[in-house]
């Protein structure tokens, strides 16, 4: 099976959420690649106000589409979410993942784009806490506990959760390539 985990983010990711699960996942043997909408590079925030690094983008959605991974990584932040759960390239990429049963992992406010693409309904999950209603209006169980794994999902709360996140995750995806 292929050992590459899509991260889906643009601009305004929050930083160590998309930085930390994908040291991680390269830690123990996947490759990463950044898929965004436009190519070049990322802007991600600490906080919402705090400009942090720029990151790399791999591939776009449109070259991403074509290729084959082991898994998707969402990662939160507000506006990267709310711009990924608006782009239409973003939403059918990402329902592909959820129509195969491919493992996905969000933290935060990435649930907001696994909203949009179908994937939550009938599901357990967290997040950051002000989307439990989206959560429950789109049919998904909200608990709030630092990581939930339902099948094929890993999602958590906010960066206090990483340490728990990159643990589940890593779990996840070296089991499903194994």
């Amino acid at each position: 099976m292929n050992s590459c985990i899509a991260i889906l983010a643009t601009h305004g990711v929050e930083e160590c959420e998309l930085v930390q699960p994908r040291q991680a996942l390269e830690a123990n043997g996947f490759r990463t690649l950044v898929v965004a909408p436009e190519k070049g590079t990322i802007q991600s925030m600490k906080g919402d106000v705090h400009p942090a690094s720029t990151i790399e983008v791999g591939a776009t959605i449109g070259e991403a589409a074509d290729m084959e991974f082991a898994g998707i990584l969402l990662p939160g932040g507000t506006t990267n979410p709310d711009a990924l759960r608006i782009n239409e390239a973003a939403i059918a990429f990402l329902r592909g993942f959820v129509a195969q049963g491919k493992p996905i992992a969000s933290i935060c406010h990435g649930a907001w784009t696994l909203i949009e693409a179908g994937g939550v309904k009938g599901r357990t999950l967290t997040s950051w806490p002000s989307l439990q209603t989206d959560l429950l209006n789109a049919g998904a169980n909200w608990v709030d506990r630092e990581v939930v794994v339902d099948a094929d999902l890993v999602t958590s709360r906010n960066p206090d959760d990483l340490p728990a996140f990159c643990e589940a995750l890593v779990a996840q995806y070296r089991d499903k390539s194994a």
